[in-house]
């Protein structure tokens, strides 16, 4: 295969434009340009359109996709994404906006924003949403910011902000951001929070625990309403990471839980695909104390005509510029019209069908740590297949050979050798199936061909490389020979 870069196949033909001239005369940029803004010598390649798209293609190919490939990246719902919602998001009315046009000149796409908030409060329990955050990290900052604020308002002298120990990575990350002292507390041995542990950690300095429900050993919380009592009682607030609320779509509800601040990512629940940093929408709904710290503007209806709102006594102020990242929403609004309240209870019905289903087909290959039923995802650990000379690291590269895009590996941290599998609600029982076979192959490859596992990817355009050094020491340099 030829791997050169699109700058190393230029060529030596400086037009290859075969179109007539348009009879538009060109501009000299260097009439107009600060000169010393002005490139001299700009390598670009000489190419036709036919070797552009050959290239990309080509790259495109090698690529592990949702649409290519099984993607069971575990606290990350890598579902398959409806094509109808990218083409609503591609409308003529919603791509040619702007964002300095004024609020009666785009009164649909308002409504359409009004309409989705409603659905995710109805969904959440939430009293009112902000679709400015861009990530789910992006919304913990924002709903951390906000209890903050409420803190100091009420001149309380909040410290601290507690974790399981089980936790996202971004939650200490977050609290420590907002200025907290981020306080762990351990789970049990069935892989829950621990209620004891908890109430002696709990005191009036304590102004917030950030969970995630089920947590990220694919487990629900059963203790959830002890823990939100204990919370609430010392005048602290319950964080919900919604990173893993596929499980619970349309059959219960944050609030009733005792949540009050919540971000749901779109791009992972709600329909669109991503990776690679983005697209995202990190949406952060809270009950009605919260209200007033929302991020500026919210949307307000008067007289049946939509405006922006900037009017909050204690706002946060913006976290981002304008209001979201719009595309995302449109997604989430067709996906939530398309499904309906019984499509999303299906949707938490077939993803913890399928999680349990690839569990209990795995539970004599794989360790089960955590044997009880599991919601949406499972963990699996490879203990038993280090011992035998291969780690999670080795099984996780040669799914790779199979055409599956590997597990998230080695979190929770909780678990040695962790494998993180989530399967979502999307794929069907045959593609399940064959993740299974091909987990029991690698299980009896790592007894009969060690070096074939250890080894591995063998299929892949890319072979095992240090990672370590890959991202501490990029090479970022261009070559002329396209190496």
């Amino acid at each position: 295969m030829d791997r050169k870069t699109v700058f190393a196949k230029k060529t030596n033909v400086k037009e290859v434009n075969y179109v007539g001239p348009s009879g538009v005369p060109l501009q000299n940029p260097q009439s107009y340009l600060p000169q010393n803004l002005v490139r001299k010598d700009l390598p670009l390649p000489h190419l036709g359109e036919a070797d552009v798209v050959r290239h990309f293609l080509g790259l495109a190919q090698r690529n592990f996709s949702i649409d290519t490939h099984f993607y069971p990246l575990g606290s990350c719902t890598m579902k398959y994404n409806p094509k109808i919602n990218e083409d609503m998001a591609k409308l003529d009315g919603f791509v040619g906006l702007h964002p300095y046009q004024a609020p009666h000149t785009v009164q649909g796409t308002l409504e359409l924003l009004y309409e989705l908030e409603q659905m995710l409060c109805e969904i959440t329990g939430m009293q009112r949403f902000t679709f400015q955050p861009s990530s789910g990290a992006h919304g913990e900052l924002a709903g951390m910011l906000m209890i903050r604020k409420y803190h100091q308002a009420h001149k309380r002298n909040k410290t601290k902000v507690i974790v399981p120990d089980s936790a996202h990575g971004t939650n200490p990350a977050t609290a420590s951001m907002c200025g907290y002292q981020t306080v762990v507390v351990e789970s049990t041995l069935e892989g829950l929070v621990d209620v004891d542990k908890l109430k002696s950690l709990v005191d009036d300095e304590t102004a917030a625990i950030m969970l995630t429900n089920p947590n990220t050993l694919g487990l629900f919380e059963e203790d959830i309403l002890k823990i939100s009592d204990m919370i609430h009682k010392k005048g602290g607030f319950l964080y919900y990471d919604g990173a893993n609320f596929n499980a619970l779509l349309g059959i219960t509800k944050p609030a009733l839980m005792g949540f009050d601040v919540v971000h749901l990512n779109l791009h992972k629940t709600f329909s669109t695909p991503h990776g690679c940093g983005g697209p995202g929408a990190g949406a952060v709904g809270v009950t009605d104390a919260l209200v007033d710290y929302l991020p500026v503007p919210l949307l307000k209806k008067e007289s049946g005509e939509l405006f922006f709102d900037y009017c909050l006594p204690h706002s946060i102020g913006k976290v981002r510029a304008f209001y979201g990242n719009f595309a995302v929403l449109v997604r989430a609004y067709t996906y939530l019209l398309r499904l309906g309240s019984q499509g999303l209870r299906r949707v938490a019905h077939n993803s913890v069908l399928n999680a349990n289903y690839v569990k209990e087909k795995l539970k004599d290959y794989y360790e089960v740590p955590f044997p009880k039923r599991c919601m949406h995802e499972v963990i699996f650990s490879c203990k038993k297949q280090k011992e035998r000379g291969a780690s999670a690291y080795d099984i996780a590269k040669r799914l790779i050979d199979y055409g599956i895009h590997p597990p998230t590996m080695y979190f929770p941290l909780t678990v040695p050798e962790a494998f993180m599998v989530e399967p979502t609600e999307t794929e069907s029982r045959c593609a399940l199936d064959y993740f299974i076979e091909a987990m029991r192959q690698i299980d009896r490859e790592i007894s009969q061909d060690l070096d074939k596992v250890k080894s591995a990817p063998h299929t892949s355009f890319v072979k095992r490389v240090d990672e370590t050094k890959a991202a501490r020491s990029p090479d970022l340099r261009w070559r002329e020979n396209g190496v």
